[in-house]
């Protein structure tokens, strides 16, 4: 037990996998392309259509895609008065969220069923995320700093690589705007639990050349995380108040020369100190950077080359108190070269190849902690009459494992002008992690990599009224690795089947625009154990989230209502996490052009609720915010 109760503490601390190595296939049916579920502006015609890059490595129009996307923008993000990427993307189609014990907690995020590391994630291009755990902490990044999020579901290793299975997020950082000059920018805000938060910016942009700088902090004395026991939860009993602070900061440049080549470069840095309940360590520092650079620049009218660079780095060091436990430090380099040509309006080609390197520094004894990857990759876009098409084909050469050859196709049918249909089908793979390799005592070296296949077929309406979308998906995952209480360590044991249905509707009723999106889950453990058949461990089966916004003059109110099913907090299926409603109230009054203040009241009703069993999640609490902006 104390070996477990090592490896668990652990995990916690550091935002790594807490449910056993939990199997991670689910297969969904999805409501795809809700660009509109989050954002008021989808159904509003004074803002234009927003442009993706992450489905299909190219810019194109949110409506044009034939993936299941959703946008975020900043102008979301402030409306929402969203806290942490967490608060965000809760109740996003087709995301769930798992959070252990309130802010600066290891936060993991699911897409379609998946397991918390078969999402690949990129801040301005460049792969981010654990080399050891293959997650990403989400918790540590500071929304202050991003302009825009991109959610694409579905498998995408046809394009990434390794780790979309469940899908891909890609975050912008903010990006120079607000016309000629120096525009400032400046937000303070405080509330519930003794929190405190704050940013300053600047940004500008000329006729051919951009910046934003912008720094944020905030600190919290937190809750009581975890009321678990000493056999279960975090393995101890601290019914303390466990606080959190984070400082960060980024930058981004950007120059386009006569010539027409463009030059970006992006930096960000995110510092932070969690403390948790534990036995073997309780407080974690934490340090996230990324900094990249890309080069675009047309050779002819028909052919565009891109060039990203860059490395991100998670930094943890471990304590008991004030005693240094562990330490992992992983950096992740990145290379991307990208070949874009358009045959015609209606026709395009992209070839491109990426390098990954993964390397990890610790104070445990892992036997390898290096590894790159090589990838070639081509996409082929069409549009013929009422038909669209994309094919995508990639070859990977893994250090560790060889060669992996994935694919997907996807079509898109018009209709009418305002209801089109699109079906895709893709697989995927994902190589295991070095925590699940090398982890001394805790991991297997002759781990296989998890493997899918997925299919999905959606509807989708752009009305006079609004937007809806209705999709349907089935994936299965092979090889899915899962701890194995025989060895007391992960194995290729378990396989799982995710069906999911997704549904979305974004409109305006007397001034009122609302949006929601509703999700009904089937993830099978396949596994061929006394586990088949059940339900995969911390996903709800039916989840669904309304938001409503108005504005009155100077006054804009609203809320959000979102409710999620029960689930299973482990693979048996013995510990059931009850469903839970959660209600939202928001406010802001515009004081003048550039000063606006803002309210919040999260869980008005104050519900107890559990994503992980034991952690706690907050009650009812108050925030305030007073905002300039340019």
């Amino acid at each position: 037990m104390k070996r477990y109760n090592r490896l668990a503490a652990f995990m916690t601390a550091s935002g790594r996998r807490v449910v056993d190595f939990t199997p991670g296939a689910v297969i969904l049916i999805a409501v795809a392309t809700d660009a509109a579920a989050n954002g008021v502006q989808q159904n509003n015609p004074h803002f234009e259509k927003p442009i993706v890059v992450t489905a299909t490595r190219t810019a194109q129009p949110v409506d044009a895609s034939l993936a299941s996307v959703t946008v975020i923008t900043r102008e979301d993000i402030e409306r929402q008065q969203s806290r942490s990427i967490e608060d965000l993307l809760r109740g996003v189609t087709g995301v769930n969220i798992i959070n252990n014990g309130g802010p600066g907690k290891s936060t993991f995020v699911q897409m379609r069923g998946t397991e918390t590391d078969h999402i690949m994630v990129m801040i301005d291009g460049i792969r981010v995320g654990s080399a050891s755990s293959g997650t990403t902490a989400f918790e540590n990044i500071p929304l202050e700093q991003i302009e825009r999020i991109e959610i694409v579901r579905g498998p995408r290793s046809s394009l990434y690589g390794s780790e979309a299975i469940g899908g891909v997020i890609q975050i912008f950082t903010r990006k120079g705007s607000g016309g000629r000059g120096f525009n400032p920018s400046f937000s303070f805000g405080g509330g519930s639990y003794g929190t405190l938060n704050g940013s300053v910016g600047l940004s500008g942009s000329s006729e051919r050349g951009w910046f934003n700088l912008t720094a944020s902090g905030m600190g919290t004395k937190g809750f009581n995380a975890c009321t678990g026991s000493d056999t279960a939860g975090c393995f101890t009993i601290e019914p303390d108040r466990d606080g959190y602070r984070n400082v960060a900061g980024s930058a981004r440049a950007g120059y386009r020369f006569e010539s027409g080549l463009e030059l970006d470069a992006n930096f960000m840095q995110s510092s932070g100190r969690t403390q948790f309940d534990g036995s073997f360590v309780n407080t974690t520092e934490t340090m996230q950077q990324v900094f990249g650079g890309s080069a675009r620049y047309s050779p002819l009218d028909i052919w565009r080359v891109s060039l990203i660079a860059g490395r991100s780095r998670e930094d943890g060091d471990n304590f008991l108190g004030r005693q240094f436990m562990t330490r992992f430090h992983t950096t992740r380099d990145t290379i991307s070269l990208q070949n874009d040509f358009t045959i015609n309006p209606n026709h395009q080609l992209t070839v491109g190849m990426d390098y990954l390197h993964d390397h990890l520094d610790s104070t445990e004894a892992f036997i390898k902690t290096a590894r790159a990857n090589w990838g070639a990759f081509s996409q082929y876009l069409a549009t013929i009459g009422r038909h669209r098409a994309q094919l995508s084909l990639r070859y990977d050469d893994n250090q560790q494992f060889g060669s992996w050859v994935t694919g997907g196709a996807g079509w898109g049918y018009t209709i009418t002008d305002r209801i089109s249909l699109t079906a895709n089908f893709g697989n995927a793979f994902k190589a295991p992690t070095f925590n699940e390799l090398y982890f001394p005592g805790f991991s297997n070296p002759d781990l296989r990599p998890e493997e899918s296949r997925s299919v999905e077929f959606g509807a989708r309406g752009n009305m006079a009224w609004g937007k809806w979308s209705l999709n349907v998906y089935d994936t299965r995952i092979d090889n899915m690795i899962a701890f194995d209480a025989n060895i007391f360590a992960p194995a290729n044991i378990n396989q799982a089947h995710i069906r999911g249905l997704e549904a979305a509707l974004s409109t305006t009723i007397r001034g009122w625009l609302l949006n929601g999106n509703l999700t009904f889950l089937d993830p099978e453990n396949r596994s061929a154990d006394a586990n088949r058949g059940n339900i995969l461990p911390r996903r709800a089966e039916q989840s669904f989230r309304l938001d409503i916004d108005r504005a009155f003059g100077r006054y804009r109110i609203g809320a959000m209502f979102l409710a999620e099913g029960e689930r299973f907090d482990d693979l048996g299926n013995t510990r059931k996490l009850d469903s839970y409603v959660k209600f939202d109230l928001r406010a802001e009054y515009v004081l003048s052009k550039h000063w606006r203040l803002q309210g919040r009241i999260e869980n008005l009703f104050d519900k107890h609720y559990e994503t992980a069993a034991f952690f706690n999640q907050p009650g009812r609490n108050f925030f305030a915010t007073i905002r300039y902006q340019p």
